[in-house]
C-alpha cells in the first residue's frame, strides 16, 4: 500500500467511520520535536498498516509541551485491531528515544459538519482546536450547539480574517464537541482574539446564543502547528 506525507489530513475524506484525538505531554519543545522525529522513524520503517487506518497525524502545541495526534479511521473495530495487533510496537520505539511521555485524552469522534469555501486556496499555518463539553450525554445538544454555531458564522457581520476553515467533530459518547479550525497564522487567531467581543465572532444574538447555550459545560482553545501527516494512497 502506497503512503503519501504531508502536514495535515484530509479531514473530509470518505470512509472516516471514526476519529481518534489525544495528547502527549513532553514538557518542552526540545522534547516535542525528538518525539516528532521518533514517531517519524517509527512508522517510516514499518509498513502501512492494513487494519483500516486512512491517516494518521500530528501537530506540535504551541504551548512548548503538548502534541495533538488525530487519526482517521474507517470504524471503532479497525482501531481496536490496530491496538491489539501493532500499536505497543511502535510506542515502544518512541519511549525508547523520548522517555517520560505523558499520554492523556484519547478521545473518538465523528465529523459532523465543515465549513471551507471550495476554491480556498489559502494554506494553514496554524490548527486552533476549541473544544467544548457538555453537562452530560446528549447527541442532539451537541448538533444543535454546531448548528448554532453555523447560523452565528452565516450572519457574521464582520468574520474574523484569517480563519480558513472550520471541522467540527461531535464526540460518541455525546458530551463533547471538537473543532479542528484552520487558520493562516497564529498572530491572525490571537490578533481575531483579541478584537472587541466575548472570543472570535461579533457582538450578534447568534454568537450569544453560541456563547450561552443550554448544558454548555466549559470549553477551551489551544493552538498547534502542523507537523507530520501520513495517509494510506
Amino acid at each position: 500500500m502506497s503512503v503519501r506525507s504531508g502536514a495535515l489530513p484530509e479531514i473530509t475524506r470518505p470512509g472516516v467511520g471514526v476519529v481518534m484525538v489525544s495528547r502527549w505531554r513532553l514538557g518542552s519543545p526540545e522534547r516535542q520535536r525528538a518525539a516528532v522525529e521518533a514517531i517519524g522513524r517509527a512508522w517510516g520503517s514499518r509498513e502501512w498498516p492494513d487494519t483500516g487506518l486512512l491517516s494518521y497525524s500530528v501537530l506540535t502545541g504551541n504551548d512548548g509541551d503538548t502534541l495533538l495526534h488525530y487519526s482517521q479511521w474507517s470504524g471503532a473495530d479497525a482501531y481496536a485491531e490496530f491496538v491489539r495487533t501493532r500499536r505497543d510496537e511502535r510506542n515502544a520505539e518512541i519511549d525508547a528515544a523520548v522517555p517520560g511521555i505523558e499520554r492523556v485524552g484519547l478521545r473518538p469522534y465523528e465529523l459532523y459538519r465543515a465549513d471551507r469555501a471550495e476554491d480556498e486556496s489559502r494554506v494553514p499555518g496554524c490548527v486552533v482546536i476549541v473544544e467544548v463539553e457538555f453537562e452530560g450525554p446528549d447527541a442532539g445538544r451537541q448538533k444543535g450547539w454546531v448548528d448554532a454555531v453555523f447560523a452565528a458564522l452565516a450572519s457574521d457581520p464582520a468574520p474574523a480574517p484569517g480563519g480558513i476553515s472550520a471541522h467540527f467533530h461531535v464526540s460518541t459518547d455525546g458530551t463533547r464537541v471538537l473543532n479542528f479550525a484552520q487558520w493562516e497564522t497564529q498572530q491572525a487567531h490571537i490578533d481575531a482574539l483579541a478584537a472587541p467581543g466575548d472570543g472570535i465572532g461579533s457582538a450578534t444574538d447568534e454568537w450569544r446564543r453560541v456563547q450561552n447555550y443550554p448544558g454548555l459545560a466549559v470549553s477551551s482553545v489551544t493552538r498547534y502547528t502542523p507537523a507530520l501527516s501520513l495517509s494510506a494512497g
